[in-house]
């Protein structure tokens, strides 16, 4: 129940972004799956170690690893949208 409100409170609380941006990070995901399978493997990757989706540790990866450099904030809006999408059953 927390994680949902915590990812509610993200998305929808964003501070210093645009609700546009947002979408196009949602269309980002949708339009290259590829890239978000190949992160959501990380995610269960560091799950398997104990390390929860959503720390800073995942969220650094996913600033480098797409296709462009996002900041933090971004990177874990562009996490919640990964996570929603291809791969529900990570931490």
């Amino acid at each position: 129940m927390y994680k949902s409100f915590f990812y509610f409170l993200i998305l929808f609380l964003g501070i210093n972004n645009p609700i546009n941006s947002q979408t196009n990070l949602l269309e980002s995901v949708k339009k290259n799956p590829k890239n978000a399978i190949e992160i959501c493997s990380k995610f269960k990757e560091l799950n398997s170690q104990g390390i929860s989706a959503s720390s800073d540790k995942a969220i650094k990866y996913i600033s480098r690893k797409w296709k462009t450099q996002l900041n933090p904030l971004n990177a874990e809006i562009l996490s919640i949208y990964i996570i929603g999408l291809h791969c529900p059953k990570v931490f």
